[in-house]
């Protein structure tokens, strides 16, 4: 049997991704694990996958005037074949539209039968001797911007509310935008001019972070594939989300609490700047999870993370009161802040979701108060931009737990720079994903007196 080409394999992820709500990132590893492919081929398989789940409704609304019947009422594989040509018709240039057109047709004949790979044959031709209607046929201005961007109407109404239209219009455009890859130096064992020098050694280019101090910005090359990985000098994590170990400031010595903690990259952090000294609690619900916290740790060669399966709001019936120095509450959210990563948060989240999650959020918060000493800080962070989960939230908590008052030195802790573009209120920080070009992330500091 003739091996799939990779716009085969990338119709199979796509048809997976919308039929069992699979995440796009996930499902994309273990593909191109089962598959052994070229490393070029694995860069165009990518694209494929993300720049079509990114740009759904866009390419839908380009295909519309085409197809007699409507776009949604193709079988779901001939809408996913068309959509992903198109993606590459219309914004990769790396393959002859001819080319682009030939194999679908030869995709088509494959799994369907002769009608439809003419049809597919025709959409695809007439697509490419005609302009691509214009988003000016759309009156509403709210309904354009979520087409033009391919986000939810629903979701564009709510930043729009929350940010105003020009933010709005950034943080959908920055969605659209390939997501920069940054690794965290363990500067416990080396330094950052250490750890550059040993990457290069490895063909891969890299430049300083813009936020973190130990953070570097990979320019050319494959960081997990470099010695510098593989002996635990570096990890993958975003700028913005190295911010959070900053804000909560633990020092040699202490006992850290946090609380929702895989796959473990702020746990790891924690315990970097602790230099390994003191004691960092790294909860997670599934064991599973659990286990790629300790599976981090262990590359990393930190001995003072120990992760645990449990539930963080029943933490209090496990731990003595006033028995951390810290605590992080790195909440479940919806996500908003990392669409870049995972464009289907965008398509399988709802308002009711935002909603269901904030129950949770305040669940959490509730439960580890106790546990929290006296002079202690808490830090609530998530990886969401939407305003209810963030700034509702932590008002929320202060009018019910009056023995919390905001952190405002937690500006002192980040970057000077940080103010110039991040949003900045006593105590708490909101990151949007055009601000640094890193995911979009809020952070909050409170102190129990």
């Amino acid at each position: 049997m003739k091996p799939k080409t990779i716009r085969e394999v990338a119709l199979d992820v796509l048809l997976q991704i919308e039929k069992n709500q699979a995440y796009s990132n996930l499902l994309l590893n273990q593909t191109v694990n089962k598959a052994s492919l070229d490393p070029r081929d694995v860069g165009l398989l990518t694209e494929i996958v993300y720049g079509t789940v990114q740009r759904r409704d866009t390419l839908d609304y380009y295909l519309e005037p085409f197809i007699k019947k409507g776009v949604k009422n193709l079988n779901d594989w001939v809408r996913v074949l068309l959509q992903l040509s198109l993606y590459q018709m219309v914004y990769l240039d790396r393959v002859p539209d001819r080319a682009i057109v030939h194999e679908a047709v030869t995709i088509a004949k494959r799994r369907g039968h002769q009608g439809i790979s003419g049809m597919i044959n025709g959409v695809l031709r007439n697509v490419r001797r005609q302009e691509l209607r214009s988003f000016d046929e759309i009156k509403d201005e709210t309904t354009r911007l979520a087409i033009a961007t391919s986000h939810p109407v629903w979701l564009v109404k709510r930043l729009v509310k929350q940010y105003g239209v020009e933010e709005a219009e950034q943080i959908c455009l920055t969605n659209l935008q390939p997501p920069q890859v940054t690794v965290r130096v363990n500067q416990t064992l080396a330094s950052v001019e250490e750890a550059i020098d040993l990457l290069q050694e490895d063909g891969v280019e890299v430049k300083r972070g813009h936020l973190s101090e130990d953070a570097l910005i990979i320019k050319k090359g494959n960081a997990t594939h470099t010695q510098a990985f593989k002996s635990g000098i570096i990890t993958i994590q975003d700028e913005s989300s190295m911010l959070v170990a900053r804000a909560l400031d633990p020092v040699k010595g202490m006992d850290v609490l946090d609380c929702c903690a895989a796959p473990g990259g702020k746990s790891t952090h924690l315990a970097e700047r602790m230099k390994d000294k003191g004691r960092v609690i790294a909860l997670d619900l599934h064991e599973h999870k659990v286990k790629l916290i300790d599976q981090l740790s262990n590359r990393l060669q930190l001995n003072s993370v120990q992760g645990q399966v449990m539930d963080a709001r029943q933490a209090s019936k496990h731990f003595e009161k006033a028995s951390f120095d810290a605590i992080l509450v790195d909440a479940p959210c919806s996500g908003l802040g990392v669409i870049r990563r995972k464009p289907d948060i965008k398509w399988t989240k709802n308002a009711k979701d935002i909603e269901a999650i904030q129950k949770i959020q305040k669940e959490i918060l509730s439960a580890v108060v106790p546990l929290l000493k006296k002079g202690g800080r808490l830090v609530y962070s998530t990886c969401t931009i939407d305003r209810t989960e963030n700034d509702k939230i932590v008002q929320w908590f202060l009018k019910e737990h009056h023995e919390f008052i905001m952190d405002p030195s937690v500006i002192e802790r980040l970057p000077h720079h940080i103010s110039e573009k991040a949003k900045i209120e006593e105590g708490s920080l909101t990151i949007l994903p055009h601000h640094f070009n890193t995911d979009g992330f809020f952070i909050t500091a409170m102190l129990k007196q």
